[in-house]
């Protein structure tokens, strides 16, 4: 008994075959771009992509929050915790109009970083330039007493 005839199963050249198959790769790619990476968009909100840097005297923690207005954006310290909080607002006026692609998300988001060190929150400094969100964080003077370099012994 021979196997179905698939051109006729499906279509003369496999046509609704081919449809599921671009309409599966369609829906990852849809996916693809919803995953909440870093700078990426989940659910409408948007997650900034952040740069951690430790240098002698401190930490300095760089976010990038494009659109972002300053005072919509809130910078919290707690228990050893930086938090970044804010709204990236997009107002439309436009009703009536077809939209084919929307890839600019708005909403709330929040990043958190886990810091080495509890910094003075007084000695913190936050600066907002050009959507990009730059803080200081310099390492308290009472750390430099309790971190000291052990000399390992010979047996």
């Amino acid at each position: 008994m021979a196997g179905p005839n698939l051109p006729s199963m499906f279509g003369r050249d496999g046509g609704s075959l081919g449809s599921l198959f671009r309409e599966i790769e369609r829906t990852f790619e849809e996916f693809s771009r919803r995953m909440p990476f870093p700078g990426s968009t989940f659910a409408g909100a948007m997650v900034p992509k952040v740069d951690v840097v430790e240098g002698n005297d401190g930490l300095e923690v760089t976010a990038e929050l494009p659109g972002v207005d300053e005072k919509d954006v809130e910078v919290m310290l707690s228990n050893g915790m930086l938090t970044i909080r804010g709204e990236k607002k997009v107002e439309r006026t436009e009703r009536d109009r077809n939209w084919h692609t929307i890839e600019r998300s708005s909403g709330a988001f929040t990043r958190s970083v886990r810091l080495p060190f509890d910094p003075d929150p007084a000695s913190v400094e936050a600066r907002f330039d050009k959507g990009v969100l730059c803080i200081r964080l310099p390492k308290p003077a009472d750390l430099a007493k309790k971190e000291r370099r052990i000399e390992i012994k010979s047996a």
